[in-house]
């Protein structure tokens, strides 16, 4: 087994078990991104206000499978991505390093942002119809309708349909704006993360454990929403966009704000901070956890 299919199947371990507890807030950001569509804010009724306030509308009306919705799609969605993320990335960074510094040890800042960009992009491509077919998902409600409204009965479905009345080049559509949204995000989570883990082992005492992972994490996830959140509403509106209402990213991204002012692309911003804080925090730990494994598992193998 080698260490890159360790660390694929590592990062995927661990997005998946982190995207469980996470998931219910990414349907409220996906709705809160939504909301007000093309709209001006005087025209727009305001159905979700704010995280635990579209929470709890959300499982008033619809209860936790409304909430949930999209889970299975997300799993899949989290194993492409970060099992590509976080099992490519240390390959990349590596290799980039020793053909510009001959040492694959030492840490460039400019190697590890193109390490973590790279891998996640490779990995939005991958997962990026599972994507689309999570937020569409996320986005029904027969109750508070926000957006385009597309009724799959599970995510099966969803392709299908997609499928069907799109065709196949419909399950990538936004797949550019995908890349984008993760190339951002990819850029900083690992190299703020391992930023973080060696600034707080030399100036604060933290040794390798738990804790460390932990306080990393929490740093390299703030990070993240800052610079992920405008690309990731762009992304959210054209996944869920019906016909051509956007003819790509950048005509999203210039109609949105020419119509509903510069802050609606920072729509949803706390409940993407509320999923992805702990979501980076359990990804991250849980990868550190799993790496520890996977290696005890690989040098098992390799003594037999």
């Amino acid at each position: 087994m080698s260490t890159t299919l360790g660390g694929f199947i590592a990062g995927g371990i661990a997005a998946c078990g982190a995207v469980t507890v996470t998931h219910g807030f990414e349907t409220v950001k996906t709705r809160l991104q939504l909301q007000g569509e093309l709209s001006a804010k005087s025209q727009t009724k305001r159905v979700y206000t704010g995280v635990f306030q579209g929470v709890r509308v959300i499982l008033t009306n619809e209860g936790l499978r409304g909430l949930m919705a999209g889970l299975g799609a997300a799993y899949c969605y989290q194993t492409m991505l970060n099992g590509c993320r976080l099992g490519l990335y240390e390959p990349i960074r590596s290799s980039a390093t020793s053909l510009l510094y001959k040492d694959p040890a030492y840490q460039s800042i400019g190697v590890n942002v193109f390490a973590g960009a790279s891998s996640g992009i490779l990995g939005a491509m991958v997962g990026s119809p599972f994507f689309l077919v999570k937020t569409r998902l996320q986005s029904y409600s027969p109750f508070l309708p926000v957006g385009t409204q597309h009724k799959y009965r599970n995510a099966i479905d969803g392709f299908r349909t997609i499928s069907r009345t799109e065709g196949f080049s419909g399950l990538y559509r936004g797949v550019g704006s995908a890349m984008v949204r993760t190339g951002f995000g990819s850029s900083v989570q690992l190299p703020t993360y391992f930023f973080a883990k060696r600034r707080l082992q030399k100036y604060f005492g933290f040794s390798e454990g738990v804790g460390l992972h932990l306080a990393s994490s929490a740093a390299s996830g703030f990070v993240v929403c800052c610079v992920m959140h405008p690309p990731d509403t762009v992304m959210s509106r054209m996944y869920n966009q019906s016909g051509n209402l956007y003819d790509g990213a950048l005509d999203c991204l210039m109609k949105t704000v020419r119509t509903e002012g510069l802050l609606a692309i920072y729509k949803g911003y706390f409940a993407h901070l509320a999923r992805i804080l702990p979501h980076t925090i359990l990804t991250l730990t849980l990868a550190e956890q799993t790496n520890k494994f996977m290696r005890k598992v690989e040098e098992r193998l390799f003594l037999d």
